[in-house]
């Protein structure tokens, strides 16, 4: 031969096919005609590339190996015979193209369900039985896809390739590209006869019961992951994973944030002015638990203002991932009676008498003022 295709390559004559590969990857990045248009360079492509086409085949490189030429039948020899396009994109993109029948057998799709639970159910935990329609392996083929449990036979157009090979002539030469078998989309297999009970799928819809544990602490949004128990793959395939997705309802008392609770609590005004007790229902009073577990002894200390707050520590939700809760905080809100009678009228004019506030001087005071208001006020 008068071109030695192992010296185009600059790879030694018992050089992997991984390194002739990797040669020629890095060559057709330098000499590719989008990249370099040099006509010099453009020629070097075109024998780089017939080397490779060479030394990529075992039969064609054995047969150069002894001295034969390997492209002597293929059409006027030369660049014309032909080449990989996935080889040209594998030499950019440095991966290379999956090549081959793809498996019938793969893994499920993963599936989002979602569920409510009372605030007190998110706080403390809960158990649900779900009613789940997915996929499962179907029990008549056992996923093997076919009526009689016959294996898929060789498919004839690509020879169990999966692939089809389209030639198209261009200025480079003869351009071969792999597109997917449309006799048997891929597989390198056909099914002759599908099972009627999943038409050759291997997988059926059926509708099963799921038992789940809610654990405390879950907000909205929480999602909770059970391995293994989303839908069967084609083919019988591995299942995928579901998730639970929790919507928390709202509460008739409590509202919450992150792990505290808040509650409004409306007193009259004689009750705030001079003190008073109240029993506080709990979250755990939602979860029926004995009456003494279930309220809290509030005090309202005398001459509490509206919009006051007490915090109460620990009596909030449970933390997700961790120990302890979070906190209650009470807000008290004073109501002022809208409706007297004259004996009532009579009664808080006497104490407005007492307090000397029949006529009231009204106190006047500036909002909060942050820092620079402060800063201002020095230097006036």
């Amino acid at each position: 031969m008068s071109q030695d295709y192992y010296e185009i390559l600059g790879v030694s004559r018992d050089a992997s096919p991984e390194e002739i590969k990797k040669a020629y990857r890095k060559l057709a990045r330098a000499l590719h005609p989008d990249v370099n248009p040099d006509p010099e360079a453009q020629e070097r492509f075109k024998t780089v590339t017939v080397a490779y086409e060479v030394l990529s085949d075992p039969e064609k490189r054995s047969f150069y190996d002894r001295g034969g030429d390997p492209l002597s039948n293929a059409g006027g020899g030369g660049f014309g015979a032909g080449f990989s396009f996935s080889d040209i994109m594998d030499a950019f993109f440095g991966q290379q193209t999956q090549r081959g029948p793809r498996g019938r057998t793969r893994r499920g799709n993963d599936a989002l369900i979602r569920i409510s639970v009372t605030l007190a159910e998110a706080a403390f935990g809960t158990t649900r039985e779900l009613k789940v329609d997915t996929a499962v392996v179907c029990a008549t083929c056992h996923g093997n896809g076919s009526a009689d449990g016959a294996e898929p036979v060789t498919c004839q157009t690509c020879r169990g390739r999966g692939e089809v090979q389209h030639v198209q002539r261009s200025f480079l030469g003869d351009i071969r590209t792999a597109r997917q078998c449309p006799t048997c989309q891929g597989f390198g297999s056909v099914i002759v006869n599908p099972c009627e009970e999943c038409a050759g799928d291997g997988r059926v819809r059926s509708r099963r019961t799921l038992t789940i544990k809610v654990p405390g602490g879950v907000d909205t949004g929480t999602r909770i992951q059970l391995t293994g128990e989303g839908e069967v793959g084609p083919g019988g395939g591995p299942a995928a994973d579901l998730y639970v997705e929790v919507e928390v309802e709202p509460h008739d008392v409590y509202t919450r944030s992150d792990d505290d609770l808040y509650c409004d609590v409306r007193v009259p005004m004689t009750a705030a002015a001079l003190g008073t007790q109240i029993d506080l229902p709990t979250l755990e009073a939602d979860t029926g638990v004995d009456a003494a577990d279930a309220t809290i002894a509030f005090d309202i200390a005398p001459g509490t203002q509206s919009g006051e707050t007490v915090t109460i520590r620990g009596r909030g939700v449970p933390h997700l991932r961790g120990v302890g809760r979070g906190d209650l905080l009470v807000r008290v809100v004073v109501e002022t009676p809208t409706k007297l009678d004259e004996r009532q009228r009579e009664l808080l004019g006497q104490l407005a008498t007492e307090r000397g506030e029949e006529r009231v001087e009204a106190e006047f005071a500036a909002p909060h003022r942050g820092v620079f208001g402060r800063i201002r006020d020095a230097f006036r």
